[in-house]
């Protein structure tokens, strides 16, 4: 925000406007415009949270979760998570997903983080579904379903969420909760390695290796093997041997 806006926004944060005091805690929290202070971050969002602001409670949640601007404690963070998910914030009702399904602050439960990542699913919150597809894909909280799976995975995959891409790609490769096709499998693996997803990296060179629902290519498979290796990938430095050494065959031949 320019000058004016930020000068007209601290006066109405300063006269107790709650989404102003929010957006003055977030202008310190991501140091916006002003020297970047978790603590008067915390401080901002603490005054809109007692108007009951249901992001500032979110933001307030991320602060104690991670440990800025206050000390760290997961149950506070899961106190001011359940303020804002009782007001219908999916963010907020995510991460509760997420404390459940690890065990942070609660009692570990596969079927409370099933019932909140529902919650934010249904708000179309690309993390959630994404996380409720991998629930029902492995049986976590529910009844194991690859069609299910394959259902939330499509949802988040439309939003671009590159870990849904590449898991519809496997469900493709496989064959499971859908009919089997390497093409689809490529389509997939190609629009997660595109946004730098390593496994769908190296899965869309063992395509072009394997000249599975693609032409054969050497050159393609190097490529995004390379581009997995330098992630880390373990399987893709493992394939890129494979290139080489066809690659020198082919040099004595």
């Amino acid at each position: 925000m320019d000058t004016m806006e930020w000068q007209m926004n601290r006066q109405a944060a300063e006269q107790g406007d709650m989404e102003a005091q929010y957006n003055l805690g977030l202008c310190y929290y991501n140091g916006e415009d002003v020297e970047q202070s978790y603590e008067e971050a915390v401080r901002w969002f603490r005054l809109a949270v007692e108007q009951g602001y249901a992001n500032a409670q979110y933001s307030l949640g991320v602060c104690y979760e991670n440990g800025e601007g206050v000390e760290q404690s997961y149950k506070e963070a899961l106190h001011w998570y359940r303020l804002a998910a009782e007001q219908g914030n999916a963010d907020a009702q995510y991460n509760i997903g997420v404390f459940y399904e690890n065990g942070y602050g609660v009692q570990q439960s596969y079927e409370e983080a099933v019932r909140w990542y529902r919650m934010a699913a249904a708000q179309e919150d690309a993390y959630a579904q994404y996380n409720l597809g991998v629930c029902y894909n492995k049986g976590l909280g529910v009844e194991q379903s690859y069609e299910e799976a394959v259902h939330w995975y499509r949802l988040a995959a439309a939003q671009e969420d590159a870990f849904a891409q590449y898991n519809l790609g496997v469900c493709y490769e496989y064959g499971e909760g859908v009919e089997q096709s390497y093409e689809e499998a490529v389509h997939w693996y190609r629009l997660a390695a595109e946004q730098g997803d390593a496994e769908a990296q190296n899965n869309l060179g063992a395509c072009y290796l394997e000249g599975r629902g693609v032409e054969r290519s050497l050159k393609e498979a190097v490529y995004w093997f390379r581009l997995a290796e330098e992630q880390g990938e373990e399987h893709a430095k493992r394939n890129l041997e494979l290139c080489r050494k066809e690659l020198e065959q082919d040099d004595v031949e």
